[in-house]
């Protein structure tokens, strides 16, 4: 069984063949994928999909992208569309430094609110922290994030940042930079996160792994990127691909026999 942490099947990318990759990847052995949410439209979109194909779920929340435009019309449709029993996260949420689109007080504003309501729903985050963690940190910290727990997607950051995301209770999901030819930090990480709070993605449409950099990516790809980390630790394909789908399963509280 695999199972994808986090791809966006509702980017325009997908518009053109969706319905035949959603069949292609569930006959590859894709059994769940965690689709979160970026905006109020995209939250929308997010929870449609997950109701027309079984293997999609939704996470719903306010990318830090997007921070300056989520109000409480965003939260209130969240609580209302949480009602599904395919919303089984509340993100992606965080802290993005890098392209810094979102003033950085209205991103830490929004990010803490959605803490807040994750705690709320008992819903697990999907976090986003590129260039911010020291932030990001100390905002889960202060909202105590860990009661919601979740996990942090495509994880870019060493050892010692990865040991503070452990020690909070989080997750750390890993996607196809893992597999990149001058990858550093991501193998390292690889080798140090215990097993059973380890995650994969595809982050689809993007990140695809070697050999398919570049591409558009699909939770088809998933296997490269298991086989990657399954080398780095010295495991077998087989047991990796089990232990991060069981952990996605009781993260996620997906209904499937993990």
């Amino acid at each position: 069984m695999l199972i994808d942490s986090h791809a966006h099947y509702d980017d325009e990318k997908f518009d053109a063949d969706r319905d035949m990759v959603m069949k292609r990847i569930e006959s590859q052995g894709v059994a769940a994928v965690v689709n979160p949410s970026t905006n109020l439209a995209s939250m929308r979109k997010v929870l449609e999909l997950s109701e027309s194909y079984g293997l999609l779920y939704a996470a719903l929340g306010t990318h830090p992208h997007e921070a300056a435009e989520y109000s409480n019309t965003s939260l209130d449709t969240i609580r209302e569309m949480s009602r599904s029993a395919k919303v089984v996260a509340i993100g992606e949420v965080g802290l993005d430094y890098y392209y810094d689109f979102s003033p950085r007080k209205a991103q830490k504003e929004c990010f803490a609110t959605h803490i807040g309501l994750a705690k709320e729903l008992k819903l697990p985050l999907i976090i986003h922290d590129r260039d911010a963690h020291k932030d990001v940190i100390d905002i889960i910290k202060a909202e105590n994030a860990g009661l919601a727990g979740g996990v942090f997607h495509c994880f870019p950051g060493s050892v010692e940042m990865a040991r503070e995301v452990l020690d909070a209770g989080f997750y750390i999901a890993l996607g196809g930079a893992v597999t990149f030819k001058n990858a550093k930090r991501p193998v390292e990480v690889a080798k140090y996160i215990p097993i059973d709070r380890l995650l994969v993605e595809t982050d689809s449409p993007y990140m695809a792994p070697v050999p398919h950099r570049g591409k558009r990516n699909d939770s088809g790809y998933l296997p490269f990127i298991i086989e990657k980390i399954a080398e780095i630790r010295n495991m077998k394909f087989e047991q990796v691909a089990q232990a991060t789908a069981d952990n996605a399963c009781r993260l996620f509280n997906l209904r499937l026999s993990c």
